[in-house]
């Protein structure tokens, strides 16, 4: 059987390719996609024909089912997103009618959020419903121009979301601007990962501004 070098060492032309197909009868069969690309024949004769046709629409309904694989995979994302826009919204309306904010982060906004733990943490120094965190965890986990992240893979699970750590199968973190310029954080956890979905660290950064608004209170 020749190489496909033998058609690039000779000029292209419909009867070179021809040839070279007669002695390569399995390539399309190897190589389904192509059938994509190709314009199917005024008319069907024969059996052979018809299964070229067959495998044209077999491979037009495969690219099908991926592109409508695709367009579902992006509306679910993008529901998923304005989805938790509207419950930040609701959280933000919680922070500005409580009397205590960092009460309303621990024990109002999980169920708001449909999370299982949010916490506010500081690095220098604890207080009531505030978790301690070791020095440089701020920059560590929220560098310079980056105010919210949301991992797929959490790390230091412990330390951010203490007694709900074992649950927590995703989390989001966001800066809180807060007086005094203390480096300060809010730390979501999630056991269902649907609830912080990948896109939303926009809004996740807007809820951390919010935080951070109702503490300067």
């Amino acid at each position: 059987m020749k190489s496909h070098t033998a058609l690039l060492g000779r000029a292209i032309t419909a009867d070179a390719v021809e040839a070279w197909l007669r002695d390569h009868p399995d390539f399309l069969a190897q190589r389904p996609d192509l059938y994509l690309q190709l314009e199917p024949p005024l008319r069907v004769h024969g059996e052979r024909m018809a299964d070229h046709m067959a495998a044209m629409l077999a491979a037009a309904r495969v690219h099908m089912r991926e592109v409508d694989a695709d367009m579902r995979a992006a509306l679910d994302t993008g529901r998923a997103g304005m989805g938790l826009a509207a419950r930040v919204g609701e959280a933000v309306l919680a922070l500005m009618r409580a009397p205590d904010p960092l009460e309303c982060v621990s024990h109002e906004l999980p169920a708001l959020l449909g999370v299982d733990s949010c916490h506010v943490g500081c690095e220098t120094r604890a207080r009531r419903n505030v978790i301690r965190l070791p020095a440089g965890t701020l920059s560590q986990l929220l560098p310079p121009g980056r105010d919210a992240v949301v991992r797929v893979t959490p790390l230091n699970v412990e330390v951010l979301h203490r007694e709900a750590a074992p649950l927590v199968r995703r989390d989001a973190l966001a800066r809180v601007p807060a007086p005094g310029g203390q480096p300060m954080l809010l730390a979501i956890g999630a056991r269902d990962p649907e609830a912080l979905p990948t896109n939303g660290a926009e809004s996740l950064a807007f809820l951390g501004r919010a935080v951070g608004a109702a503490l300067a209170r």
